[in-house]
């Protein structure tokens, strides 16, 4: 019980945080679009982390042009990886979720590659929505905030889950194929 009241508190809060800084900033201004999505994260990741949904549709799978990873290189992947150790995320979120060197902490990294694209995936059609709804009322022009951030703040963090997830799965699959003993020892 305590976990569905805590969801539907906090999608609350950031309903009513999203409505006011709607209301005073304005659907248009880049203070709306960053409150947003950094709500929408926030409402979307709680009930994820809390829930833990099993994601095994078929669009995790790795499809065969994903697994060299040139396509996403292509589109600027490892730039934006550079980003997010620029402005500090990785270290962030290394001290929170700390790499273990063995086969469950893979398998955990892997499902997070999921986890993280369902919820990157459901916020960029939330804001999509909002981006279709402000260019119709507002023009093109005044849907720019919203649009370039739901491609820094989602569409980018999708494409590395999708770029990290075949090089997981390669190393869970060599792990696996070690004699027992010798996996307690890799470092």
């Amino acid at each position: 019980m305590f976990k569905y009241l805590s969801s539907f508190f906090i999608s609350l809060f950031a309903v009513c945080m999203i409505a006011a800084i709607a209301y005073l900033q304005g659907f248009t201004s880049f203070t709306f679009a960053w409150v947003l999505n950094f709500m929408l994260m926030m409402a979307v990741s709680s009930p994820m982390q809390m829930f833990k949904p099993v994601l095994k549709a078929k669009y995790f799978d790795v499809k065969v042009w994903e697994n060299d990873g040139k396509v996403y290189k292509w589109v600027g992947v490892h730039a934006f990886r550079k980003l997010l150790v620029w402005v500090g995320w990785e270290k962030l979120h290394n001290a929170v979720n700390p790499v273990k060197k063995d086969l469950q902490a893979l398998r955990q990294l892997e499902y997070n590659t999921r986890q993280s694209e369902f919820g990157h995936l459901v916020i960029f059609f939330i804001v999509l929505a909002f981006t279709v709804g402000v260019t119709f009322r507002e023009g093109i022009a005044q849907s720019l905030w919203l649009i370039s951030l739901n491609v820094l703040l989602n569409v980018y963090p999708i494409l590395v889950q999708r770029y990290n997830r075949p090089r997981l799965q390669r190393a869970i699959q060599v792990w696996e194929k070690l004699p027992f003993n010798q996996q307690k020892t890799i470092r």
